[in-house]
């Protein structure tokens, strides 16, 4: 049968999801910088295991084997902000490990953490990573707002950009600059909305008990080390010293609240696609659902 070039070209369009900024996508703003890892980072475990690239100061690489997982964290608390990197993980036998990059105060505040957060779970051969998404505040643990997606591409092949937008009003989590998750501050989650400032972490750790398929599958050292690369390192936002209450902000960062309506589209046909889990939809954790749950998003 005989396709046109337009038939083509829309089903294109309708099938995989662009990458294409909307006018109020963040790095719309123009003056957007990525960041050398020692500028704006520090080892936090495994620091033998945390490795900047020689001939790239934009790009660490952290690894699991063995002896150690390893991971960064910000030099800098951030009070709201838009926080990207551009993310390769391991290849081949993934099982149990697990990837991160996410907000969190929970050095701080450990009985009443805060934490906004990507985690990457690994696989067995032939299946994909999945990606997880979260948001606690004040320490909600108890109320997890977990979501997992299948990706539209092979993670471990080529670099990808996943982002988080913070502001006071919403957070905006973004896979290569598509939004495929939005919570919106409502007054009924009280506390459970994160509001205290936090540091950036990336981290890569032996995650068997839960990761893959609810822990049926273990990491497999043999297949170690397992690498994680991170280029493309950017944090823009509101800085703040714990200590003092005023914070500095280098980006407008609060008229990149909420998404447009065009924005909201994009991302609802995302999830129809490759959402696989919502807290929103789980009636046996929630037969209420929780009130950020709201009707257009689902």
């Amino acid at each position: 049968m005989a396709i046109s070039r337009l038939g083509l070209f829309i089903f294109f369009v309708a099938f995989f999801p662009t990458s294409g900024l909307s006018k109020k996508h963040p790095r719309n703003i123009g003056n957007n910088v990525f960041t050398s890892f020692n500028e704006a980072f520090l080892p936090l475990f495994g620091n033998d295991h945390v490795i900047v690239q020689p001939d790239d100061p934009k790009s660490v690489q952290i690894s699991l084997d063995r002896s150690s997982g390893s991971g960064f964290i910000s030099k800098e608390f951030y009070i709201h902000g838009f926080f990207s990197a551009s993310i390769k993980l391991p290849a081949n036998y993934t099982a149990g490990v697990v990837a991160t990059f996410y907000a969190s105060n929970n050095i701080q505040y450990p009985d009443n953490h805060d934490e906004i957060d990507f985690e990457f779970l690994g696989n067995i051969k032939s299946k994909d990573w999945l990606l997880q998404t979260n948001v606690y505040g004040n320490g909600s643990t108890s109320k997890g707002r977990e979501e997992r997606y299948t990706l539209w591409f092979d993670p471990s092949q080529d670099f990808h950009t996943y982002s988080i937008l913070w502001t006071s009003k919403s957070i905006i989590f973004y896979v290569d600059d598509v939004p495929i998750r939005e919570t919106q501050r409502v007054e009924a989650m009280g506390g459970d909305y994160p509001a205290k400032p936090m540091s950036l972490f990336a981290t890569i750790w032996d995650g068997s008990d839960w990761a893959t398929s609810g822990g049926k599958y273990k990491v497999d050292y043999n297949f170690s080390p397992f690498v994680a690369r991170y280029s493309d390192l950017e944090l823009v936002g509101c800085t703040i010293d714990p200590t003092q209450k005023q914070p500095k902000c280098n980006f407008p960062v609060e008229q990149f609240a909420g998404l447009t309506k065009t924005d909201k589209t994009v991302m609802k046909n995302h999830r129809t696609k490759y959402m696989i889990y919502s807290y929103c939809y789980d009636k046996s954790r929630y037969p209420v659902p929780l009130p950020e749950c709201v009707p257009w998003q689902w």
